[in-house]
This record gives structure tokens, sequence and C-alpha cells, in this order.
């Protein structure tokens, strides 16, 4: 069923009725006859502010908003038009659609079962190595551009098949206006990948989002563990994500101080490089923002690490890195009866035992030669009339 008439540049679309999502402040709709794009509407009317943002950003032409080859999606969901009801009000804006079956949010490569349903045949630890590449790539991109992800998490990321990324939620980047030194901030921000100075109410910057980026592609390699997971030992109650981000405890730098979740994957699958960065940045880069790595540095370290994984010659969907000696998910597997990144093996159905052969009765047997006597006996009688 169809909802209300918007205009975009003038022309009228007509959106569907449900939302394809929503959040508090706005909701996405696909249109009527366009698969292509969807219409972003305000819940609440939008101030002039976010007006002049996206007039301003539809000039714009960021090098992350444009693909690098013809089969990659572009890495930014850019806004296309303004969004516009009967009477001119401003009320939106229009973008590209990346949704399932060919993108899904980053989160879904998290769990197991998600990985299976949405990449059966290839979601292993190389791909998700590959993904975090493409994370840090396009992260590198938009600070080359002068562009701010701020509301940077597992939620606002899309990937498709080949492992590239879009980031949804344009509307919420921060940057400044070259033209007139306006600065237009981010106001928004995830909990769980938001560093001490963003929750305390500080802006997004360069280092906020390479906070998030460490926290996105250590959940990546270690198919979903959140690194300020787990409880401290000397909490007096129930400790959140967002507490123990706070307080700059992390299992992954003091194991002692946490109270580990059940199930998660010991950092050392992470090559040295790579666990030497995440060790920084969950460490004194908590605290302190020029202590985190930048974005070029995890994509130079993934970059070297892309051309050593090893691939397991026992199970499926098995890579690992190759300062490993042996497959850490066999491993895993063998101690914990969980494979990380194969589903259960199915029960082979249960097969009937041969049947015994079984004597044959001795009434039966009696039967059988009585037969036979009288066959014989016939056989002798016409032989004797015919005189054969």
């Amino acid at each position: 069923m169809s909802g209300r008439t918007v205009f975009l540049d003038g022309k009228p679309v007509v959106l569907a009725e449900l939302p394809l999502k929503g959040g508090g402040q706005a909701a996405v709709f696909p249109v009527v006859g366009d698969d292509g794009i969807v219409v972003k509407v305000y819940r609440e009317p939008p101030g002039p502010e976010q007006e002049r943002r996206l007039a301003r950003m539809l000039t714009m032409s960021p090098l992350a908003a444009r693909p690098t080859n013809a089969s990659q999606p572009p890495e930014l969901a850019w806004p296309t038009a303004l969004a516009r009801g009967p009477k001119g009000e401003f009320l939106g804006y229009a973008m590209r659609r990346f949704g399932e079956p060919r993108h899904v949010q980053l989160i879904g490569l998290f769990t197991r079962a998600q990985r299976l349903k949405l990449f059966p045949d290839r979601a292993d630890w190389r791909f998700l190595l590959g993904v975090s590449w493409n994370l840090a790539f396009m992260t590198a991109r938009m600070h080359y551009d002068n562009l701010v992800i701020g509301d940077f998490s597992s939620s606002n990321v899309v990937v498709d098949g080949h492992g590239f990324i879009t980031f949804l939620d344009c509307d919420s980047i921060a940057f400044t206006d070259p033209v007139t030194g306006e600065l237009f901030p981010c106001l928004m921000h995830t909990t769980d990948y938001s560093s001490p100075e963003r929750q305390a109410g500080g802006p997004a910057t360069r280092a906020t989002d390479d906070d998030a980026l460490a926290v996105l592609v250590y959940q990546l390699l270690t198919a979903g563990n959140h690194p300020f997971g787990g409880v401290p030992h000397d909490s007096a109650s129930e400790s959140t994500v967002k507490d123990n981000i706070a307080a700059s405890c992390s299992y992954v730098v003091r194991p002692e101080r946490v109270v580990i979740p059940r199930g998660t994957v010991d950092p050392s699958v992470l090559p040295p490089e790579l666990l030497t960065l995440a060790r920084a940045a969950f460490g004194p880069g908590v605290q302190a923002p020029a202590a985190r790595p930048t974005a070029e540095a995890w994509l130079r370290a993934l970059d070297r690490e892309r051309a050593l994984v090893r691939v397991c010659q026992a199970r499926p969907l098995h890579a690992y890195g190759s300062h490993l000696p042996t497959c850490p998910w066999c491993t895993r597997a063998a101690v914990t009866g969980h494979d990380v990144f194969n589903g259960p093996a199915p029960v082979p159905l249960p097969v009937a035992p041969p049947a015994e052969k079984q004597p044959w009765p001795a009434a039966l047997k009696v039967g059988l030669l009585i037969l036979a006597l009288l066959i014989l006996l016939i056989i002798v009688v016409v032989k004797d009339r015919t005189g054969g």
C-alpha cells in the first residue's frame, strides 16, 4: 500500500506506507515504483540548520561518495535530493537504497547464525579481515575529505557479498563548509562505540572515529566480541560496556581485571601487529585520543595480514593468521564443541542393522522335502507311461 506524496527536486514520488526502518528521529521509506532510492523523513520538523546542512552536502562530491571501480558500491549513501511537502516544507532527503539481500548491516557479521545465513560460502576469517580493511580504507578516505563520521557503529554500516561497505545516515556527518566556514557538527553517537570524551558531550573528531574503528575491527576479527565486554572484578554492580569504556577496563589489555564473558574468543587470534594496535586503542588510547591508532595505521597493518592468511585443510570456513601454528578455530571447536564459523554437523539418520539370517523352521524343511519327492515321483511315472 502507498502512503504520502513528497517532492524530490519538484518531482512528486509516492512513499510506501510502511518504512524500511525507523529510529527516534526519522524513518526511511521505500519509493513506490523505484527500488533504487529511499527517502529519509524526519519525525519532527527539522530546523533550518539541518536543511542548510543537506543543501550544502548536495553541492559537495567527496571521494568516499564515489566507488573506485564499477563492481563496488559507493562508500557513502550520500544525499541525492531534498524531500519537500506539498507546500515546499523541508521533510528530509533521498539517497540510494542499500539493503537486504544485497547489503546487510555490519552487525550481521558478528554471529555465526547470521554469517551463515547471509554469506554461507564465504564469511570466514579471511572475509572478515577484508571487511576490516575496507572499513579502515573508508574511514581514511573520509578523513582525507575532511569528513568526520561521528555516529560510527555496526548499525550504520552495510556490507555486500564482496566485503565492500557503505556508510549510511550521512546527514549526521560532521564537516566544515569550505565556502562559508560554517561548522556542521555531529550530534549523534552510539554508546558502545563512543570514546569517553564523546560520552561526556565532546565533539566528534577524527580521534573519536579512530576509537570506533578500533572497536569494529576487533569485533570483526573475533567474530563479534566487544573489547569492553565483561564485568570488572571490583565492580559493585552490573557493569555495562559504557561503564567499562569510561573506566578504561578492557580484557584485551588487562584480562586479570575482568570476568570475561563465556565463549569470548581469545585476543591472541589477532596477528601481533593488529593486537598491538588494539591494545594501544583500548589501553592508553581510551583516555588519550592522541595515543589511538589512526585509520591509516589500521589500514597498513590489515593490508600486510591479508597476504599472509592461512586456510585450514580440515574444516571449511576456517582461516586464520600466519602467526598461529595450528588452526585456532579447530582447537576451539574441539574444546568447546562450538565451531565459530561452521554450522553444527548434520546428525546422520539412523540406519537399521542388517537382518540376521534366521534358520528355516523344521516343519518348512520337511514340507519342502516332501514336495521335492512328489515332483521326482511324477517325473518317473511319466517316463514309464511314455516308454522314455
